[in-house]
């Protein structure tokens, strides 16, 4: 048999209004009536009551309206008069399937969908990612605030709880949810919310139930405290169910849908904010802090990550002084520039000073730091370079270790810089399994600078071609800085400057720099 459709009850929002004729009405603007306008309940008529957990706007009685059907609109589209995306669809949830509300047409002149839910059970399951807003229908103040999960007779509920004496239910003391303080043997309602509160549990409940949904709350204007307390608990607005109508309730549902919109992206953009901080101090921390008391050697370094917005990249240092009076230091570089290379080179530094004051030097503690790579790298092809050296106690000689890295620069007093001796270095670590690392002795001398660095130093480019600067070109950067009297932490600065310029834009490789000074004693700075 044939189901019939309920009345429409449609209101027509001002900026669709058209001229008002001899008899005083208002002459609704769109497309021409169709023949099931010819049938519309008279003026004055009571509007039908939807079912209960059902749409009141399907794609056939919009045709029949002349207005499009849901399936018309393409999704995603935005239309006029501001805000409403096509097929907008709200969902009311109260007790009342005749709660007030006015069926409403968007500025594209597309009906706006509205599904109703006697409680949150039927609300669950009718919350689909097509509802843009919820409507919740805050029970009055004389009704138990959990009507709405609870749908029990009032009446019946006040017997029940008029046949229970004293010590059922809530203490003499507590207070209703309505606020009022209860006397000696007098107990609540059963499901009746008995702290100030609980009577927002409803909307605590929609909102853990729809945390990406825009949500207003209805309720008398007799309650407009309540309805405040709505807003400071999540809601996006309230409306009074007095002065509900549908150019009210269309501004209220456009302002809810943006507003949680705003919502959401600030509170995505501070997690991301908050996110990036935690990084920064956990980054921070994995810096190594130079241990040099006691060794008369002047420290500085400089380290830029090649990744975007990062403080560590897959370059590291270190530098320590062992018990002995031995000053160790240590350049490094593992392959790549991601957060895993840069967790990988933490780890290769931290083993490197535990290895360091558990008194491995040379062949001996890199053959063991490339076994921890080969344990803790997450890919077979993963290697990484490193440039080790220890200074003897007086700092006259040191010993160097290559492992695939480029050679420190070493600048004597009173000559210019050079590169120390690389043919006698070994290969990466993680290269080859049975490797050797031959330790080389360097004369330092009386006073000397020493720059360690990772090759993202020499790599950058210097002009518009192809052409690298190489470790030639680093060198007579720095020995051109060093002769016009920069040292320590301003040579680092103006050298890493310089190159950046050369090449013309920030150095997409990490770049570390490390720079240990000695001066004689009695000889000026």
């Amino acid at each position: 048999m044939p189901v019939p459709v309920p009345d429409r009850r449609t209101v027509v929002l001002p900026h669709q209004a058209g001229p008002v004729d001899d008899d005083g009405c208002v002459a609704a603007a769109g497309p021409p009536a169709g023949p099931a306008q010819a049938s519309a309940r008279p003026a004055g008529a009571p509007a039908a009551a939807p079912a209960a957990g059902s749409e009141r706007a399907d794609a056939a009685d919009g045709a029949a309206a002349g207005h499009p059907a849901a399936g018309d609109a393409i999704p995603g589209e935005r239309t006029g008069h501001g805000a409403f995306p096509q097929d907008l669809t709200l969902l009311l949830i109260g007790a009342d399937p005749n709660s007030p509300v006015p069926e409403l047409w968007d500025g594209a002149d597309h009906k706006v969908r509205l599904r109703t839910a006697r409680n949150l059970t039927e609300a669950e399951r009718l919350l689909t990612d097509d509802v843009h807003c919820i409507l919740l229908d805050l029970a009055p103040p004389e009704r138990d605030t959990r009507d709405i999960r609870d749908t029990r007779d009032t009446r019946e509920a006040r017997a029940e709880r008029d046949e229970r004496g004293p010590g059922d239910g809530c203490d003499p003391g507590d207070v209703r949810g309505r606020g009022g303080a209860r006397g000696p043997g007098e107990a609540c309602d059963p499901g009746e919310a008995c702290g100030p509160g609980d009577e927002l549990d409803a909307l605590r409940e929609v909102l853990r139930m729809a945390p990406a949904h825009a949500v207003l709350v209805l309720t008398s204007q007799t309650d407009a405290e309540r309805a405040a307390a709505a807003v400071r608990v999540g809601a996006q607005d309230y409306l009074f169910r007095d002065e509900l109508d549908g150019a009210v309730l269309s501004r209220a549902v456009r302002y809810a849908v943006e507003r949680k919109r705003a919502d959401r992206a600030q509170h995505q953009l501070t997690e991301s904010r908050m996110l990036a901080q935690e990084n920064a101090r956990l980054e921070r921390g994995l810096l190594p802090t130079p241990l040099l008391e006691g060794s008369g050697l002047r420290f500085a370094a400089r380290y830029r990550p090649g990744r975007s917005r990062a403080l560590l990249g897959g370059d590291f240092y270190d530098t320590v002084r062992t018990p002995d009076g031995t000053v160790h230091a240590m350049i490094g570089d593992v392959c790549g520039h991601g957060p895993d290379e840069a967790a990988l080179g933490v780890e290769l530094r931290i083993a490197w000073r535990a290895l360091t004051f558990a008194g491995l030097c040379g062949d001996e503690l890199l053959a063991t730091l490339q076994k921890v790579l080969e344990h803790e790298r997450a890919d077979d092809e993963i290697f990484a370079t490193l440039c080790t050296v220890d200074i003897s106690p007086d700092g006259r000689h040191a010993g160097l270790c290559l492992a695939g890295h480029p050679a420190p620069l070493l600048a004597r007093a009173g000559r210019p810089p050079r590169l120390l001796p690389y043919e006698s270095g070994g290969p990466a670590l993680g290269l080859l399994p049975h490797a050797r690392w031959p330790r080389r002795r360097i004369e330092l001398g009386g006073a000397w600078s020493l720059m360690m660095y990772t090759d993202g130093l020499i790599e950058g480019r210097t002009g518009e071609g192809n052409q690298r600067l190489g470790q030639e070109g680093m060198t007579d950067l720095v020995s051109r800085q060093m002769a016009s009297g920069l040292r320590g932490e301003e040579l680092l600065d103006a050298a890493v400057t310089e190159v950046r310029a050369l090449n013309g834009e920030e150095l997409t490789d990490d770049v570390a720099v490390l720079l240990l000074d000695r001066r004689e004693k009695g000889r000026p700075e």
